[in-house]
């Protein structure tokens, strides 16, 4: 793996945050000031915050994503937003295919495949997520299911520039439940090499993002394995002081 890679906190805050919420936000900014911290740094907040979000951090070192887009640039999709509107509103980056929109609203991962295309249309960065559930794990069918998974979604034409993976095991996600360091290791190291057979050298500068659970406690410990670029965040992100100490995992 390439020391040049460098690392991505990102912070997803799903179906939470109204504008009070910027009191985070601003604090995460001020005390991470003009300093390098170590990574870079990403809030991905609910659709109505990204405009006011990105108008708080400015030039600053924190982008602002987004959660989910449609595939299409524009039309009749009552309540969908396209990622050239997301883009319009200075949003960097989309986050597509999450366990919950996989489960929660049957996105397939040609659907994701899709979102990730849309993504790319308008500009912007893809974190294409991948995970197995625990009957999954527990079968011994994790590595399989998640390559798959990554076969199936990653379009072609990706790029350590266009795109980001982040692995989430499903059993993980707000439980406090976290893999092993080993799990972690074998898993991340499954998704390089598929991500090599599939586009070549290149992918050793892909970024591959470690979610669930991630805490100011553990993050050290997990960022620290190989072919672990950073961290998917969850709740932990939406205080300041949670999400800096995550960060903290790089400017130690």
């Amino acid at each position: 793996m390439s020391d040049s890679v460098r690392a991505l906190v990102a912070g997803n805050w799903k179906m939470n945050g109204v504008i009070a919420s910027a009191e985070e936000l601003q604090q995460m900014a001020t005390d991470l000031g003009s300093a390098d911290p170590g990574c870079e740094v990403m809030i991905c907040p609910p659709s109505t915050l990204i405009g006011f979000f990105q108008r708080i951090v400015g030039d600053g070192p924190i982008e602002i994503g987004a959660q989910d887009c449609h595939v299409n640039e524009k039309g009749a999709h009552t309540g969908d937003i396209s990622a050239e509107m997301l883009a319009d509103v200075g949003a960097t980056t989309i986050i597509v295919g999450h366990s919950e929109r996989r489960q929660n609203h049957g996105e397939t991962d040609s659907t994701v495949k899709a979102k990730a295309e849309a993504a790319w249309r308008a500009g912007l960065k893809a974190i294409i997520c991948c995970g197995e559930s625990d009957d999954q794990r527990e079968a011994g069918r994790a590595l399989d299911i998640v390559g798959t998974q990554i076969r199936a979604s990653l379009p072609e034409g990706a790029t350590a520039e266009n795109t980001t993976i982040a692995y989430e095991p499903i059993w993980a996600i707000g439980t406090g439940k976290v893999p092993t360091i080993d799990d972690v290791a074998e898993m991340h190291a499954h998704i390089r090499g598929t991500l090599v057979d599939i586009i070549g050298d290149g992918a050793n500068k892909m970024r591959i993002l470690y979610g669930g659970s991630v805490k100011p406690g553990n993050a050290p410990e997990l960022m620290s394995v190989e072919n672990v670029n950073g961290a998917l965040v969850g709740g932990a992100s939406l205080k300041a002081e949670d999400f800096l100490g995550i960060i903290a995992a790089y400017n130690r």
